[in-house]
């Protein structure tokens, strides 16, 4: 089983079952299609707490690729499986609990800085 810790403002998002997917960098082990996933505020803090459970069931491990643009106002461009960079609409940023592609887009560049990020989209749905 997978965990994965959550900023603040997801977590009102993923309780209530708006949020259900996450891009995570590359490492040792992500969640596997099928294996239930645990969902926390504040891992390894005296806040931690769990935000949903029963935990959920990864449903989809898709790579994918930011590209942050350097300056205000151009959008991030988004690559899913392989397929080259694209502007991604709405929906896809509010499902990742943004309100819309420039919210998006302006936390990946304050959180990650401008340039290329590479990782995996992570997805799950209710535990059955």
């Amino acid at each position: 089983m997978v965990a994965y810790s959550f900023k603040q403002r997801f977590c009102d998002d993923i309780a209530a079952g708006r949020k259900r997917q996450t891009i995570r960098g590359h490492r040792k082990r992500h969640a596997r299609v099928g294996e239930p996933v645990q969902l926390y505020f504040g891992m390894r803090t005296r806040a931690c707490r769990k935000l949903i459970g029963p935990d959920p069931i990864c449903t989809a491990v898709v790579p994918i690729k930011i590209g942050v643009p350097q300056h205000g106002g151009e959008p991030a461009l988004v690559s899913l499986e392989g397929a080259p960079f694209r502007h991604v609409d709405d929906a896809f940023a509010i499902a990742d609990g943004f309100w819309g592609w420039a919210d998006f887009t302006l936390f990946w560049r304050d959180t990650h800085g401008a340039g290329n990020f590479s990782g995996m989209l992570i997805e799950w749905a209710p535990h059955a």
